[in-house]
């Protein structure tokens, strides 16, 4: 039977919806189906078939379609899209994946550990005098772009990286109608950058990841291509992810003294953070040809959204999965960087991140709680949290 056809269940009524609420009426649609029909296309919702598809090669990320979904056509949006790491695939795709897995392999990032602890101790000093802080621009927010910056070693410019990673992200969350012209300027602005940056790193070169992509045989376009996915991708993801674990740490403080009687539960905890709510609760793909999935056929061209948020929270494979809990060990893996080719490639700096964050201020941070209430944005693309406050006790 085609999906297209099929009558069912339906998640439209998501618009607007965060936090607790956005789950619980998430796992009413899950409970009804593992095929769910929203505005913007199809749904899968469990863990099985989520994870089929996001490993079936006849499923490709649908970057150009997004776009036509919101009415962009041409222009410069259009144009940068094209050119993009995420639309390509098969043998493009993978050759330039190639080029950057030696910048985010987990050997790489453990080089990587001690600058990031030395950028946390400074960012949370001043927070740490006051016993307060907005969390989001005291460390959630600048720490993922020093860190890129530290990669492509222009550490003073981690604002720049980190505002234009916002503005790029854009275009999955359908509103560039209102948001088109900033974007443009955005790509503009930051396209410009990197053709300066690569231009004086061939003349004289280093070991950051500019100077590395610029002697390889890609063209100058490709190559300022690929250095603006990797500012687009790895900044504002972390970002949002560094927020939503300190606020299910505020919002669960049984769940922090654990990690302070025991910070060696940092790793553990981040898998648990990432389970629990992944700031990419819906990660599109579209049929590259008819392709049949348990007895449905989705045709050629077909749009299906993966949803990581119940994927993840799937009683088939997670015991008590609506629990957030750092000592129970999962053996099954969140979806939350996806799986398959198009897997985060950032995915070992974004843990890195994370694990030294928790595990710096867990034993420096006593009575974790809310201040106020968090201000979350849209789950649709990037899923942030605009402000954190929290407040504590330091020792």
């Amino acid at each position: 039977m085609l999906a297209t056809e099929l009558d069912l269940p339906t998640y439209d009524h998501l618009d607007g919806v965060t936090g607790a609420r956005f789950h619980e009426l998430l796992d009413e649609v899950a409970s009804q189906s593992w095929l769910a029909r929203g505005a913007t296309g199809l749904a899968v919702f469990d863990r099985e078939t989520c994870n089929a598809l996001l490993r079936d090669r006849r499923f490709a990320f649908p970057a150009l379609e997004l776009l036509q979904l919101q009415g962009v056509t041409s222009g410069p949006i259009w144009d940068r899209t094209v050119d993009g790491l995420m639309v390509q695939s098969g043998d493009a795709h993978a050759r330039l994946r190639r080029l950057l897995m030696p910048a985010f392999t987990p050997r790489a990032t453990e080089r990587l550990r001690p600058r990031l602890r030395e950028l946390i101790e400074a960012l949370w000093a001043p927070a740490a005098a006051a016993g307060e802080c907005e969390f989001v621009a005291t460390l959630a927010e600048p720490l993922p772009s020093q860190a890129i910056a530290e990669l492509l070693d222009v550490p003073g410019d981690a604002p720049d990286l980190a505002r234009w990673s916002v503005l790029l992200q854009e275009v999955f969350k359908f509103r560039l109608d209102e948001t088109g012209p900033a974007v443009e300027q955005a790509y503009a602005e930051v396209r410009a950058y990197v053709f300066d940056k690569l231009a004086q790193r061939r003349r004289a070169p280093g070991e950051d990841l500019i100077s590395v992509i610029g002697q390889t045989d890609l063209t100058d376009d490709e190559c300022v291509t690929l250095v603006c996915s990797v500012i687009s991708g790895g900044t504002d993801t972390t970002e949002a992810q560094l927020a939503h674990g300190m606020r299910l740490f505020a919002e669960h403080p049984d769940q922090w003294q654990l990690l302070v009687d025991d910070p060696s539960l940092a790793a553990q905890a981040v898998e648990e953070v990432l389970r629990y709510e992944p700031i990419t609760p819906f990660t599109a793909r579209i049929a590259t040809e008819d392709v049949e999935v348990r007895d449905v056929v989705f045709p050629k061209d077909t749009v299906v959204f993966i949803c990581a948020a119940t994927a993840n929270r799937d009683p088939q494979v997670f015991e008590d999965p609506q629990a957030f809990d750092i000592t129970k060990p999962r053996e099954a893996a969140p979806l939350t960087f996806g799986f398959g080719a198009h897997f985060c490639i950032g995915a070992s700096l974004a843990r890195a991140e994370l694990a030294e964050t928790f595990s710096y201020l867990a034993p420096r941070v006593r009575d974790l709680r809310l201040a106020g209430e968090p201000v979350l944005g849209s789950p649709t693309g990037i899923y942030a949290v605009e402000s954190l406050p929290l407040a504590f006790t330091s020792v």
